[in-house]
């Protein structure tokens, strides 16, 4: 399968990744990719970059060393209302726009509740995709997430990260199967995402080969295949 694009990374401006965004520019060039999506996180996350950060994205050229590259966020579901931690004065700065439920700053509720504050996300007109919702931080309930991805054009991240031994996510690779077997029946597209926090692990996808192939999962619904496909399918 070639792998066109990478659009979950993270640089040293989130605080806790390794890399620049040169060094990251520089690493998905190499590998071969055509687009590279930064996405740093919002301040919910302790030690990431101020607001800021992002008001000054206009000054990064969106070509480097010959691939595009799309800047943005990883936000902050904070609660089973789907309330976010960037405005929309920000989000608006943003070339992309991901959400996701981080333990930090997630005020837990039900699975119902907290399956409520996912769709609310998922319908949010400004985001583009929902970051590892398979990975058990909080418990969910996917075929609801699935249908209003379909309806909302919004996509679902099958996260390399979150399968990583050391990461200690014991539902992750069970989740990810449901979320896949259920795009795959409601002919839904996902997006991979290597949640890169070191250029070297850019497009870095190896823990979920073996879900895709035990899934069977058809390579047209998967966007990393084609910077076209992608664009078209989020209306970029």
């Amino acid at each position: 399968m070639k792998i066109e694009l990478d659009v979950h990374t993270h640089t040293i401006a989130s605080g806790h990744a390794f890399s620049t965004l040169q060094e990251m520019a520089q690493a998905a060039a190499d590998k071969g990719l055509k687009l590279l999506g930064i996405t740093e996180h919002s301040p919910g996350i302790p030690g990431t970059c101020d607001l800021i950060y992002f008001r000054n994205l206009h000054v990064v050229p969106r070509k480097m060393y010959g691939i595009d590259l799309m800047l943005g966020a990883e936000i902050n579901i904070l609660d089973g209302e789907g309330n976010l931690d960037l405005d929309e004065k920000h989000m608006k700065m943003l070339d992309l726009r991901i959400a996701g439920i981080h333990m930090l700053c997630y005020k837990f509720g039900t699975p119902e509740e907290n399956t409520h504050g996912m769709v609310k996300a998922i319908s949010n007109p400004y985001i583009h995709m929902i970051s590892h919702p398979g990975d058990g931080t909080a418990p969910l309930i996917f075929e609801p997430m699935v249908l209003a991805a379909k309806e909302h054009h919004t996509l679902l991240e099958i996260n390399n990260s979150s399968l990583k031994p050391n990461r200690n996510k014991p539902d992750a690779r069970k989740n990810n199967l449901e979320i896949l077997r259920l795009c795959k029946q409601y002919e839904v597209p996902v997006i991979l995402g290597s949640d890169a926090h070191i250029s070297f692990d850019i497009a870095t996808y190896d823990n979920l080969y073996s879900l895709l192939a035990e899934t069977e999962f058809p390579e047209e619904l998967i966007m990393n295949t084609s910077v076209e496909k992608f664009k078209n399918y989020l209306g970029l």
